[in-house]
């Protein structure tokens, strides 16, 4: 399964955000999608989770046997940097209500427990409001019903940013784990998360969307060669 963006536009009035981008992303990879403040990054997030129409373009999955279907809620999670959870349930409550009213489309349903224990979410807060959680642990539940609604596509909008260095650590051992069956595109500003965590490295700037060739993602020359593209970003 992969997911195809062909010639994608996006106006804001008379600002092009995203001129024309055409792109194809493989399932089984995470894709580290970078650029600078403003270039696009959640225009383009939002634009695939069909928050709004776009000026342009399309954008479908296809199958091994060339099969096209259409983005829809179903088969995209989106996980934002800024975590909206309803505060007045505990975390318990909260994910058997998502399970209740999505458990006709859910794979291999877990038990409640179950799904906690795969983010570590310790036996002590499954039951508090989750009102007292930390920024953090709002954005663990928000991954975790996207995690069990379990759709082909996930974009993650600096999801660990909240996290400390152990949970951070935690939630990179997660997506690794998960990534052979998904289409993980993983924006963040933090270029040595996105060279450690990701497969291959896509950037958002000038309006368009192109991968760096990766041969060492860790090499101090691939680091300065994305940095030398972000410097070229225009900001008429």
């Amino acid at each position: 399964m992969n997911l195809v963006i062909n010639n994608l536009k996006k106006n804001f009035e008379k600002k092009e955000v995203l001129k024309d981008i055409t792109f194809t992303f493989e399932k089984g990879k995470i894709y580290g999608l970078l650029g600078r403040n403003g270039a696009g990054k959640t225009t383009l997030f939002n634009a695939l989770a069909n928050e709004f129409e776009v000026d342009g373009g399309e954008m479908f999955l296809i199958d091994e046997m060339g099969n096209k279907e259409t983005l829809s809620s179903e088969n995209i999670g989106y996980v934002i940097s800024t975590p909206v959870v309803p505060e007045f349930l505990t975390g318990r409550e909260f994910l058997r209500f998502f399970i209740e009213i999505n458990q006709h489309k859910i794979k291999n349903l877990k038990t409640i427990d179950e799904y906690f224990d795969f983010l570590n979410i310790e036996v002590e807060d499954r039951d508090r409001i989750m009102k007292d959680y930390s920024h953090g642990m709002k954005n663990k539940m928000q991954m975790l019903v996207n995690i069990i609604a379990n759709p082909e596509v996930l974009l993650l909008d600096e999801p660990l940013t909240s996290f400390d260095v152990v949970v951070a650590d935690e939630m990179k051992k997660m997506l690794r784990k998960i990534k052979k069956d998904h289409i993980l595109i993983f924006s963040t500003h933090i270029l040595e998360l996105a060279t450690d965590l990701c497969d291959e490295i896509v950037i958002l700037h000038n309006g368009v969307l192109e991968s760096v060739q990766n041969e060492d993602l860790n090499s101090a020359e691939f680091k300065e060669r994305i940095i030398d593209v972000l410097k070229d970003e225009n900001h008429d």
